[in-house]
């Protein structure tokens, strides 16, 4: 049975979570924006029904943010998957804030060399600008793993018309593109701005048979 939270006190729940205090531009960490977190999560769930009761992967996970969430709206398994040790650690005490950690689980790995099956991965992936095709992989990886994938990228119509037969080629379709507005802090020393508001689409891709 799914439980009701509104989604304004979902964002103020994941909006108090701790942030990653050092991130590196090589990983292109950033933390999700509650906003946007909450926006996923809620589609996923009330929309699509893809949380309660599921397993859900958070890979590329920070410090949880989409994971926890998923947590909260009913998911029966999360594991969340970061190759950044300090990441790991701020999520595994970031569910234990939120009283989600008895179904939560966070593993320092590098994506490449994670196995599994899950019913639904969440997924706020690099976007490839410092490292050339880790959306890519982190995709490759998701269909790999996941029955229905939540996955965040840039927008524009090249990357869409790539991605579209990306999810093709691997026995998937693109069910639904949501745009989103995704509202960056500055969080590198060579950005002048407190905030960038960057385009994004958010897919929900479904694999086929």
């Amino acid at each position: 049975m799914i439980f009701m939270i509104q989604r304004k006190e979902l964002e103020m729940i994941l909006e108090n979570l701790a942030e990653h205090p050092a991130p590196r531009i090589s990983l292109e960490q950033y933390t999700i924006p509650a906003t946007t977190a909450a926006t996923i999560l809620y589609i996923a769930c009330y929309t699509y029904g893809d949380i309660d009761g599921k397993v859900i992967f958070d890979l590329g996970c920070g410090t949880g943010r989409l994971g926890i969430g998923a947590a909260i709206l009913g998911a029966r398994r999360v594991l969340g998957v970061d190759i950044d040790p300090v990441a790991i650690t701020l999520a595994r005490r970031n569910s234990e804030i939120a009283e989600v950690s008895e179904v939560t689980e966070w593993m320092l790995c590098d994506i490449r060399f994670f196995s599994g099956k899950c019913d639904t991965v969440l997924q706020n992936p690099p976007f490839g600008v410092h490292r050339r095709g880790t959306d890519v992989m982190f995709l490759q990886k998701a269909l790999e793993m996941g029955e229905v994938i939540y996955s965040l990228h840039k927008s524009g119509p090249d990357i869409r018309n790539f991605i579209r037969r990306f999810v093709e080629r691997n026995n998937a379709r693109i069910d639904t593109l949501i745009e989103l507005k995704l509202p960056l802090k500055a969080t590198y020393p060579h950005h002048k701005k407190k905030y960038k508001i960057i385009s994004v689409d958010l897919y929900r891709i479904v694999r086929r048979g």
